[in-house]
């Protein structure tokens, strides 16, 4: 039996999920369950309303909404529940995610969302920002973050050190 999501993985279009993967696969890494779904602000309102507002009901902790050019999926997700919800802005349009990005982080004070970078950093950073939120009740995965980021800086030093030893 597949464990009930802790984190909704959200996301405009299908066109998304390459950035939105890089979230999933840090879940994956903590092995956070999460379940991932496709929902317009614009074009599935009903719908993402739903989801939006389900949610906490069924256990979910955190939403995370990646969605590119007006990106309103994370502000109307924040509007609809009280859960934290962290906002991906998708590369690309004519403004290449700026538009994304400034319609994500300028939320109106009282429905807050936190905003990440745009696109596949952005989505990593989300997914890591979820475990940091959900570590401060579970210490086991509070241990797992502390050991992720000793194993980042090691690979840094061994990038240093293979970079020293060919540059002579």
């Amino acid at each position: 039996m597949k464990a009930s999501p802790l984190v909704l993985l959200m996301m405009g279009s299908d066109t998304d999920l390459p950035v939105m993967q890089e979230a999933a696969d840090i879940l994956d890494l903590f092995s956070i369950p999460y379940e991932m779904r496709i929902s317009s602000a614009h074009r599935s309102p009903v719908r993402t309303l739903a989801l939006a507002s389900e949610s906490a009901g069924r256990g979910v902790k955190i939403i995370i909404a990646g969605a590119g050019m007006a990106a309103h999926l994370a502000g109307v997700v924040a509007s609809k529940t009280i859960l934290p919800v962290i906002g991906v802005p998708m590369p690309g349009g004519a403004l290449n995610g700026v538009d994304a990005l400034y319609a994500t982080v300028q939320m109106p004070g009282g429905i807050p969302v936190a905003t990440m970078a745009i696109g596949k950093a952005g989505a990593k950073n989300a997914g890591l920002f979820a475990v940091q939120i959900l570590a401060l009740t579970e210490p086991l995965l509070a241990e797992s973050l502390v050991r992720y980021r000793v194993e980042m800086d090691r690979e840094l030093e061994q990038k240093d050190a293979d970079l020293q030893t060919r540059i002579g």
